[in-house]
């Protein structure tokens, strides 16, 4: 059940990157949670995207001068170890990069925040989600899917 909340400049995104990036990134989430790629594990995936107007985007210094883009991770707890976190910020950034057509100097002014929820504090219908129901609804649609194990067991939803 991860989602993420990308805050932006306003004209930022081109219509078609508005389109695009969000399933984008939430499609590179659930590839280094493990999840399977399935139809319900997509519909659990949330990207939310706020646009600011320039004037509402500073610094210390006043209104900020560059562009700047904020995204929040928020993963249930141990869903993701800190190398898959690392190589999840890269590939964001990247993608963020290319979708605003930003240079490589810009890659400072994209952070990636990422923050775990701690278990039994995700709820969803009215109840408590706990990782190991979701671990074992990954387990159950890789089986119905036919997928067969995944290399990399650490932490896998599985």
């Amino acid at each position: 059940m991860p989602m993420m909340e990308l805050t932006i400049p306003q004209g930022a995104l081109s219509d078609d990157a508005k389109a695009k990036l969000p399933g984008e990134m939430a499609a590179c989430l659930l590839r280094w949670e493990k999840a399977p790629d399935t139809e319900f594990f997509r519909s659990i995936s949330w990207t939310h995207v706020h646009e600011l107007p320039a004037e509402a985007i500073h610094t210390a210094d006043g209104v900020a001068e560059l562009p700047q883009a904020v995204v929040k991770v928020t993963t249930p707890q141990g869903a993701l170890s800190d190398r898959r976190r690392g190589e999840l910020t890269k590939e964001l950034t990247q993608m963020i990069l290319e979708a605003t057509g930003w240079d490589e100097e810009a890659a400072l002014r994209i952070w990636i925040l990422n923050r775990e929820i701690d278990e039994g504090s995700w709820g969803a219908g009215g109840n408590i989600i706990r990782f190991e129901e979701l671990k074992a609804a990954a387990k159950a649609e890789r089986e119905e899917a036919g997928c067969a194990s995944v290399g990399d067991n650490e932490n896998v939803p599985a």
